[in-house]
């Protein structure tokens, strides 16, 4: 073996070890992860308007009315961890738990009010927090609170496997390995693998001031819309990129691989999903922050 050969393949059991010790480092349980929602975050934050950010800063100063010391809100980015934050809480705040998703059968005809007993689901809280947030009659630390939410759920939304199932819950229940590193499942790599790998190779960098013609194309819409989409998604990419069968093509074996192969097939999706979600999450704020604006979403 050459020396180059030698290189190579040492940088490549770098990378791997790298990525397999990243894995092994616990994650918040929505979706996008830590770094994945504070992507999103920050993509907002350089699309609102200057008196949104003012009106974001004037919120956060509140942060210790919320009793959550060892969860702060100190900046939106925070913001859109606290909700995975406060759930190790159980007792306080486990009953949020089914507001992260809303997922549906792949393989039925998508319903956008199913699984969604008593707004319990990801849609009905994006739009309950979004007019909490938007009523200045409220103190200010439950339009904060409303604030973490919305944000949070907005990204959450976004991810496939928060609305598409194949009897799994949500890829939760389908073991996958991501290249070399085995003993993961289809849900926790798209949470975080994927998504921190389209993050930090996007180019252009995907937290950014977009332009108008960019945001026409990736942003708009509502909450029904941004779940029917992942729902879509998940049917017609995620499940059979990572089983090589379309998803309602019979059963699915429970373990699976993604090679490196399906892993660059996924990345543009999950930089897309990201990235719409920062810019929607910006419009929400827009509008929540806007006079007026309070019964209604953009």
């Amino acid at each position: 073996m050459d020396h180059r050969a030698i290189r190579n393949r040492a940088a490549r059991l770098t990378a791997a070890l790298a990525l397999l010790l990243g894995l092994l480092i616990p994650q918040g349980a929505g979706a996008w992860g830590y770094f994945g929602h504070r992507t999103t975050a920050q993509i907002a934050l350089a699309n609102v308007a200057p008196e949104t950010r003012a009106a974001i800063a004037r919120l956060v100063a509140h942060d210790r009315a919320l009793g959550t010391p060892e969860c702060r809100i100190r900046d939106l980015a925070d913001a859109a961890t606290w909700p995975d934050c406060v759930r190790r809480d159980y007792w306080r705040w486990g009953y949020t738990a089914a507001w992260h998703y809303r997922t549906a059968p792949v393989c039925e005809p998508y319903d956008a009010k199913a699984n969604c007993a008593g707004g319990n689901c990801v849609t009905a809280q994006i739009e309950r927090n979004f007019r909490i947030l938007s009523d200045e009659s409220l103190p200010a630390n439950v339009r904060l609170e409303a604030l973490a939410f919305m944000v949070h759920f907005a990204g959450d939304v976004h991810m496939p496997l928060h609305s598409g199932d194949k009897d799994d819950r949500g890829g939760n229940d389908r073991e996958t390995a991501y290249g070399i590193v085995p003993g993961l499942n289809l849900h926790s790599i798209w949470d975080t693998a994927l998504a921190e790998r389209a993050i930090t190779a996007a180019d252009p960098p995907l937290v950014r001031r977009y332009s108008a013609t960019e945001k026409q194309a990736l942003a708009g819409g509502h909450p029904a819309d941004w779940g029917r989409e992942s729902w879509q998604l998940a049917r017609d990419f995620v499940y059979p990129n990572a089983f090589d069968r379309p998803a309602c093509d019979g059963d699915l074996p429970r373990e699976t691989a993604l090679t490196q192969e399906d892993i660059v097939a996924a990345l543009p999706v999950a930089e897309r999903r990201v990235t719409q979600a920062g810019l929607r999450i910006a419009d929400l704020l827009d509008a929540a922050f806007a006079p007026g604006r309070m019964d209604r979403l953009p």
